[in-house]
């Protein structure tokens, strides 16, 4: 989704860019203070879904030009990475993920089922974004 200028920063993809991830980012706070039946699967493994969406829309705010199969495998890839690096556990690198915003951004304990929550929140990150370059396309 290239913006028509480079000066025209807040192009109408770009405000669609915005709008999407102030809505995903709005779901994803909803996982985590829904207080009813399956609250625990929601804030933990579901939440992932909302996280991963909102990887790739940053990523597309950042690299407009990019297209969403290689934005959504990037943020994949990126996000599985960090998930097994949580099996290395120095106590220096516990010291950094202490504090509660990187827990909430980079994890601190490895899950394998922690990976078809990533697949599926690319996968559904993929499809939101190539909708967003369909509609919103500046060229």
């Amino acid at each position: 989704m290239p913006p028509s200028t480079q000066k025209d920063w807040l192009s109408p993809d770009r405000w669609a860019l915005l709008l999407s991830l102030g809505g995903i980012a709005v779901f994803a706070l909803f996982t985590q203070i829904y207080p009813g039946p399956g609250r625990g699967w929601l804030a933990t493994s579901f939440a992932i879904v909302p996280y991963t969406i909102s990887w790739i829309l940053v990523v597309a705010l950042i690299w407009p030009t990019a297209s969403a199969g290689r934005i959504a495998i990037g943020v994949l890839v990126f996000t599985c990475t960090l998930e097994v690096l949580q099996l290395w556990q120095p106590s220096w690198l516990q010291g950094i993920r202490e504090p509660l915003l990187v827990r909430l951004a980079f994890g601190n304990t490895f899950n394998w089922s922690d990976f078809p929550y990533y697949a599926a929140g690319c996968g559904l990150g993929w499809l939101w974004l190539r909708w967003l370059q369909k509609r919103f396309c500046t060229k």
